[in-house]
Formats: structure tokens, sequence, C-alpha cells
């Protein structure tokens, strides 16, 4: 059973959620939510400790949100399609939204404080693997996964800082499919076997991460992964070592 003080929390919150809902940011005072819970400031100050904690409390139930309705997605037999879903319901979101987003994800706070925060974006990755388990992905997972959010977090801000009516809403679509072209290496159609270097890496990286153990030392394995993503992020190995002067021939001379 939830306590008095618990309870009033909770309506604290809901408070504070729908003046931010329906008027914005500035409208969320400290004394506009007190007068909206029926509260007074000693309360709020003791139950989320000041306005700064109000609104990481405010941003954490952004990130549930945000998180359920992800979860509720699901999973197809095609990731890069469930890519594009994700993509779409992230800008969504956003713009149905642009309080909680903004501040969710414009005001400098870190998504790593929050539990639902750091779920959305392992949801992100795991679809990133599973492009990367099926050869399909030109980069590594972290940074597929990096760049994806990155563009998408940038294509909801520019939108939402754009009067409605001076939106184009095709941006979105443009951004989402030039993303997906540049970290995936098929579209629409069956996978196909890996044929770039950067994707064989990139598949056999996520393949060691999930299907077994090989034969090798816990540093071997943190050293094969690094080389994987070093890999798949670069196309090669790591920079061209020349040879100092006189090795070819001495090799040579040996022959």
């Amino acid at each position: 059973m939830r306590t008095s003080a618990a309870r009033t929390r909770e309506r604290i919150l809901h408070a504070a959620a729908d003046l931010l809902a329906r008027e914005g940011r500035a409208a969320v005072s400290t004394r506009a939510v007190c007068a909206a819970a029926g509260v007074q400031p000693p309360t709020l100050y003791r139950l989320f400790g000041d306005k700064d904690g109000l609104l990481d409390a405010l941003a954490a139930y952004g990130f549930q949100q945000y998180l359920t309705e992800k979860q509720a997605l699901g999973e197809t037999d095609d990731p890069v399609a469930d890519l594009r879903r994700s993509w779409d319901l992230h800008v969504g979101f956003g713009l149905s939204r642009p309080g909680f987003y903004v501040l969710m994800y414009g005001e400098g706070r870190y998504r790593g404080d929050f539990p639902a925060g750091l779920e959305t974006i392992a949801i992100l990755r795991r679809n990133l693997a599973r492009v990367a388990a099926a050869g399909r992905l030109r980069m590594s997972v972290e940074r597929a996964t990096q760049l994806m959010h990155a563009n998408g977090l940038g294509v909801v801000l520019s939108l939402i800082s754009t009067a409605p009516s001076e939106r184009d809403l095709e941006l979105s679509t443009v951004a989402r499919d030039h993303v997906l072209r540049t970290i995936t290496t098929v579209g629409d159609g069956e996978p196909e076997a890996p044929k770039d270097v950067a994707s064989r890496a990139a598949a056999l990286r996520e393949g060691l991460r999930t299907n077994g153990t090989i034969a090798v030392t816990r540093s071997e394995s943190a050293l094969l992964a690094e080389w994987l993503d070093r890999i798949a992020d670069t196309g090669q190995p790591g920079p061209v070592v020349s040879e100092t002067p006189g090795t070819t021939e001495d090799r040579d001379a040996h022959r």
C-alpha cells in the first residue's frame, strides 16, 4: 500500500506533468505546481529536494512514458524495418510532447541518470545488434547506435524549434533513410551475406558477443573485440606502418 507521502508525491508529479504538457517548460514553476497540486511549497521541497529535483523526476517520468511506447513496438523478422519504426516513434513522441522532449534531451540531463532512459537506448542497440548479426551493418554496433540516436535527436529538436506552420515533416523521413543507408549494407530485400570487410567484422563481433565462447583468454577476447570494432568503424585494422629503410631488402636477403 502506498504511503500518504507517496500519494502526495505522485499528485505533485502529475500536476507538474500536466503543466509541462499543456503550457511548456516555462509554466513549471514551484508556485504553479504547488497551486495545481493543492500543496504548500515546503511539501514539494520535502519530497523533491528543490526545483531541479522536481524537473529530474519529470524527466524520469517522460522517459518511462517513452519506454512504454517503445516496448509496445515489439520486433519483426526485419531488424532494419524495426529501426524505421523506432525512428518514427521517437520523432512522433518528441513532436507530440515537446515540453517533455526538451526536458529529457535538450537541457543537459544525462540519460544515464534514468533507468528508463538507459533502456530506451539499449533497445536501439539491440535492434542494431540484430542488423550486425545478419551481416547488414557497415560499422560497429556502438558507433551505429550513437549515429542513429544523435541524428534522431537533432531532427526532433530542429523540428520543435520551428514554428508548426513552417515545419517540413519530410525532413524526418529524409534523415531517417539517409542514416539507414549510411549504417546498413542492403535495403528492404532479403538479408545478404556481408561482402565488405567492415560489415564482416561487425557481424563477427556481434556473433562472438552473443553466440558462444572461443578458446581465448579474457584479455585476448577484449583485444579481439577492440580490433573488430576498429575494423568495422574504419574498414581496416589501423594505419599502415611504413617499413624502415632496408627492412624489405634485409628480409629478401634471408629468403
